[in-house]
């Protein structure tokens, strides 16, 4: 009897270290599955609906981001926001058709991307940890990433044979070189400024293109990325 037990343990080691493996290869495959964009079929009504309001929370607290910004800038905060920078994303949407509009809209959420992480690297290193801009900033990042995948979703179901290209179609942005702190808050304070003016057209947009390619209930690709 005793020996018998003896044999049954081996099996149960080998057990024990195939459910660890398991385990892992489990993880590794929702981390996988986590970093990219998954989407699920929605109204098209319901979808657009969806982004729509992501933006409006989204350009809400843009508002009060530039504002807190301006405020931990010091004197000549206003000044800042006036000066002209290179290489900062316009506000502008272009296309003549909804397919277009949409890529445009999808590119500006990845160009602003960099130099909304670019400021907050810069805004790490001048203000202290307790800093409330530190964490708009951040959050102001993770739901442009949000939107960007939703709009993603959106347009490879409505356009699925148009191919979303590598660079933003309205030209790539490089993020600054190194700068001083002077050149630091000036471009902080245009990038947050172009910003909050690219979602309040997003918004319109939005609504616009509800109205445009919702016309029929199809369904439709939306994301279940949380923000």
């Amino acid at each position: 009897m005793s020996g018998h037990v003896k044999n049954m343990c081996p099996q149960l080691t080998i057990s024990q270290a195939a459910r660890t493996l398991l385990s892992l290869l489990l993880v590794a495959a929702i981390d996988s599955v986590s970093a990219g964009v998954v989407c699920r079929k929605q109204p098209c009504g319901s979808s657009l609906q969806r982004s729509l309001k992501l933006t409006k929370l989204i350009h809400k607290e843009s508002v009060d981001l530039l504002k807190t910004y301006k405020l931990s800038q010091g004197d000549m905060s206003e000044l800042f926001c006036q000066m002209s920078i290179n290489n900062v994303p316009d506000p502008n949407i272009s296309g003549l058709d909804p397919s277009e509009r949409m890529l445009s809209i999808y590119s500006h959420c990845k160009a602003f991307l960099p130099h909304l992480k670019r400021v907050t690297e810069q805004q790490t290193d001048l203000q202290p940890p307790s800093s409330s801009l530190l964490s708009k900033l951040s959050t102001a990042h993770n739901r442009t990433n949000g939107l960007a995948n939703q709009i993603n979703c959106i347009y490879q179901t409505l356009f699925p044979n148009l191919p979303i290209p590598p660079e933003p179609v309205d030209g790539p942005t490089s993020v600054p070189p190194s700068q001083n702190v002077f050149q630091q808050k000036v471009y902080g304070c245009v990038v947050l400024k172009r910003f909050k003016e690219f979602l309040s057209r997003v918004t319109r947009e939005l609504r616009t293109l509800k109205s445009q390619v919702c016309t029929r209930r199809t369904p439709f690709a939306d994301t279940n990325a949380l923000f």
